[in-house]
């Protein structure tokens, strides 16, 4: 199995406040990588460390086949990072802005002008290329931030929070162009505080809380680390009753037989399944964190 990132007892500390204590991560190519965990968990120093902007403290980490510490060069030309903010010029237009990170990046100029139109396409930018970006929507604006970064494509793309503010409609566009780039080659990884958002995209999980990864995992292996699904029934005298179930129809049959052999009927049914908000309060520490 190729792995983009392979990092091994990542530390980092300020002040007194150790950030990351002793982070292990593997990510695998070609996929989304999520890491969750609540605010100050240390998620984006983890990113920031990856892509060279921090330096840690302790550990190893390679990153496409180059070594974080002795090569950060290599590293940053195979990396791209897409902030919690748009990092577009509003006085430019769409495609002046693609224009200039092309130039930056020290594409030709026909080379800068045919990777603009192909994004700009790519990104459902075309008919708005020549407006400026202060009269971008959001959902348009995070879009061409994101078009930004892949003037050259990378192999690894850090998305920290990128649907943050967006409006639903704006934020499943993200998410599709996110699965197209996946599809691409390319490797993400996914900071978000939107959990449906890992549920949709991660290939794998990674819960991050106090500066140390406590879970990891496919989504459903995750869930089911909090327990099976619970029937819940809402008794004829205006109670709740919560039964633990394996989610089969023959499992609730036979509780729901069991219970009226008992006497015990109820005028609704309803069964609940673990969700990943569920993971995220059982495996993090919320009184901390706040």
């Amino acid at each position: 199995m190729i792995y983009t990132v392979e990092a091994s007892a990542i530390t980092k500390t300020f002040g007194d406040h150790r950030a990351l204590d002793g982070v292990d991560l593997r990510i695998e190519g070609g996929s989304v990588f999520a890491l969750l965990g609540p605010n100050g968990a240390g998620k984006t120093t983890m990113v920031r460390v990856l892509a060279t902007l921090t330096r840690p403290d302790s550990g190893t980490a390679t990153v496409a086949g180059h070594d974080l510490l002795a090569d950060p060069m290599g590293v940053k030309r195979q990396i791209s990072l897409t902030g919690q903010f748009a990092a577009v010029d509003d006085v430019l237009t769409g495609r002046e802005n693609l224009d200039l990170m092309a130039r930056l990046r020290r594409l030709p100029g026909r080379a800068a002008r045919a990777r603009t139109a192909e994004l700009l396409e790519t990104f459902q930018l075309t008919d708005a290329a020549d407006r400026r970006a202060a009269t971008y929507s959001g959902g348009m604006r995070r879009r061409l931030d994101l078009a930004m970064s892949m003037i050259e494509r990378p192999r690894l793309l850090f998305l920290d929070e990128p649907t943050t503010g967006l409006d639903p409609r704006s934020r499943e566009g993200l998410w599709d162009t996110t699965v197209r780039l996946v599809e691409e080659g390319v490797t993400i990884l996914l900071t978000t505080q939107y959990l449906e958002e890992a549920d949709r995209l991660a290939d794998t999980i990674a819960v991050l809380d106090h500066g140390r990864i406590v879970a990891r995992g496919t989504a459903e292996e995750l869930k089911a680390r909090v327990g099976g699904a619970m029937l819940r029934l809402r008794l004829a005298d205006g109670s709740a009753l919560e039964l633990q179930t394996d989610g089969s129809t023959e499992d609730i049959r036979r509780t729901l037989d069991r219970l009226h052999s008992e006497g015990i009927d109820s005028s609704r049914v309803s069964i609940h399944r673990p969700t990943l908000d569920d993971v995220f309060l059982h495996l993090t520490d919320q009184k901390e964190a706040a």
